[in-house]
């Protein structure tokens, strides 16, 4: 086992509660968010002149969960290289050897703000439309992938001052599906598809209906179906878009068809008095011409209860309110799809120190390939300084 540099090339500095050991090369560190995953920085790399992202993983190893978590984040973030999908730059930890291996840290673009705070500006028909292409081009090139996100919502969700955006997470494991009867509400699930929440089987479109609630939300400027928990947030959905028919509940689960047959039946709403054109910004003076009746034409076919009857990735793309931004070399990548994402990660059973011994493998490999080149740089990222051989 190769082992890593010497502690000369790192320093130590408190980040609000948090203390970060981190490369000299980065520098100006400043708190940015934090979520289950881990704390966030700013910090500017004097190496590359550029300013990044570091997010130390919130102590990976407490618990299998959480060191299961680390691996796939790593894993999947060594895989995708995508302008709509956050890029990682550098990896490295300040523990020399597998015995001290505690902390890992991850280093990506800088990006301006989440989706969040852009849903409360007021948005034309351009930036909007563009944001919702942008979301869709990074989904597609996840599922070319094999991997189904499954809980995009705003926080996890990044833009540029310039409206680029791009997808900061890769969302939900296989094995970390939501049951409906379970009613804690730990996490956000404001945006996930009927499918997941009465754990249905699910196919790709079901992160087509999480864009539909975020589209939603920046019509509306606030959140769409805001349940309480889980039977809370079904009700939510039924109330606006109606009780959805026999067809789609003969595929449920004979406890959660017995629990979703006996509410009240509801007609639900005609899009119009759901998104009534008063919310809409005025039409586009652009040549795109893009207006109101277009988005709702768009959201209509997003916010289908039913995945059979919902749109595909690939038809929200031909959609003339998204359309107008088509570039093949954008949503069909100019380079290969990449390796498909082995989901026998997602069935993995390991004790903590099985899945610390792996990630460790996965950031000595890291390191190995940025010094000696075979790795892909995005952005301005280079690294001779990463870490060294001993």
């Amino acid at each position: 086992m190769s082992k890593l540099a010497a502690n000369s090339q790192f320093y130590t500095v408190e980040v609000g509660d948090s203390t970060f050991t981190v490369l000299k090369r980065y520098q100006n560190l400043k708190p940015i968010g934090s979520g289950a995953q881990g704390i966030v920085c700013a910090a500017y790399d004097t190496l590359t002149g550029q300013n990044v992202a570091i997010k130390k993983l919130s102590r990976p190893f407490q618990n299998v969960t959480h060191a299961k978590r680390a691996y796939r984040e790593f894993v999947l973030m060594k895989l995708v290289n995508h302008k709509n999908i956050i890029g990682l730059l550098n990896v490295f930890t300040p523990q020399k050897s597998l015995e001290d291996f505690q902390d890992v840290y991850l280093v990506m673009e800088l990006m301006d703000a989440n989706l969040c705070q852009v849903i409360q500006m007021d948005l034309d028909h351009e930036r909007m439309s563009y944001l919702l292409y942008q979301m869709l081009c990074g989904i597609k090139h996840l599922h070319s992938a094999g991997i189904i996100h499954r809980d995009l919502k705003p926080s996890n969700i990044v833009v540029k001052s310039d409206c680029t955006l791009k997808i900061l997470d890769f969302g939900l494991a296989r094995t970390a599906g939501t049951s409906f009867m379970m009613t804690p509400y730990v996490v956000t699930r404001y945006y996930r598809a009927p499918e997941v929440i009465l754990g249905m089987g699910y196919t790709e479109n079901v992160d087509v209906w999480s864009v539909g609630c975020i589209f939603g939300e920046m019509v509306r400027g606030k959140i769409v179906f805001r349940g309480n928990d889980h039977i809370d947030q079904w009700n939510k959905i039924i109330e606006q878009l109606g009780t959805p028919s026999q067809d789609f509940m003969k595929r449920l689960q004979p406890t959660v068809r017995n629990y979703v047959e006996n509410r009240p039946k509801y007609a639900g709403y005609s899009f119009e008095k759901l998104f009534p054109d008063v919310l809409f910004p005025a039409e586009s003076t652009e040549h795109n011409k893009l207006k109101a009746s277009q988005a709702r034409d768009l959201l209509s076919k997003m916010l289908v209860i039913d995945p059979y009857k919902r749109i595909t990735v690939d038809q929200a793309l031909q959609h003339p309110y998204v359309n107008v931004w088509y570039d093949p070399s954008e949503v069909e990548g100019v380079s290969p799809a990449p390796i498909p994402y082995d989901h026998s990660i997602d069935e993995r059973e390991h004790t903590v120190e099985q899945w610390k011994d792996l990630i460790y493998k996965e950031v000595v490999d890291y390191v190995q390939k940025l010094l000696y080149g075979k790795l892909p740089l995005i952005g301005n990222s280079a690294s001779g300084d990463t870490c060294s051989t001993s």
